[in-house]
């Protein structure tokens, strides 16, 4: 196939897609919109670079979604290297997101997890993977998949349920 077809063929999944995987990379981001977009941008670079092998997959949005997950476990892994430098400044102006759907609270709360519970979590809750499906992709046992979430839900419970209100 062309390269231009190719092209237009993988503008039209980004242009498809992006506003779901930004929301995924958000919450495995704590809310950080330009972590989001940054891991975003990171997943299609590689969804990208392997084009023709992702679209003749049965599902592409589940082989950029893992390219997420991996980039910010890769990026938790080494939070000394980074490409980029931090400014006093921005050099321009942020784009900010209308989500109105993710509270503030919910997004602290996730912020107060480590990376890989954080990931448990969202892969779980957020894209309702299975306990199977998770382990395959974090590259750990199912038990720990368990455990994980067992503990993040716990945590959440408690930072989320207002003070005074028993839970279940």
């Amino acid at each position: 196939m062309q390269r231009r077809t190719l092209d237009a063929e993988f503008a039209g999944f980004v242009e498809k897609h992006r506003v779901d995987l930004v929301r995924t990379a958000r919450l495995l981001s704590s809310g950080d919109p330009h972590r989001a977009e940054d891991l975003v941008q990171t997943a299609l670079v590689r969804a990208y670079t392997a084009w023709n092998r992702v679209r003749n997959s049965d599902y592409p949005v589940a082989y950029v979604r893992r390219s997420i997950v991996n980039a910010h476990i890769d990026e938790s892994r080494r939070p000394w290297w980074r490409r980029e430098r931090s400014m006093a400044l921005p050099p321009d102006v942020p784009v900010h997101f209308a989500d109105d759907d993710l509270g503030e609270a919910v997004r602290s709360a996730l912020a107060s997890l480590p990376p890989k519970m954080r990931a448990v979590v969202v892969l779980r809750h957020w894209l309702d993977l299975s306990v199977e499906q998770t382990a395959d992709w974090l590259g750990c046992t199912e038990g720990t998949v368990k455990s994980q979430n067992a503990k993040a839900v716990a945590k959440l419970r408690h930072l989320l349920t207002p003070e005074g209100q028993t839970t279940r």
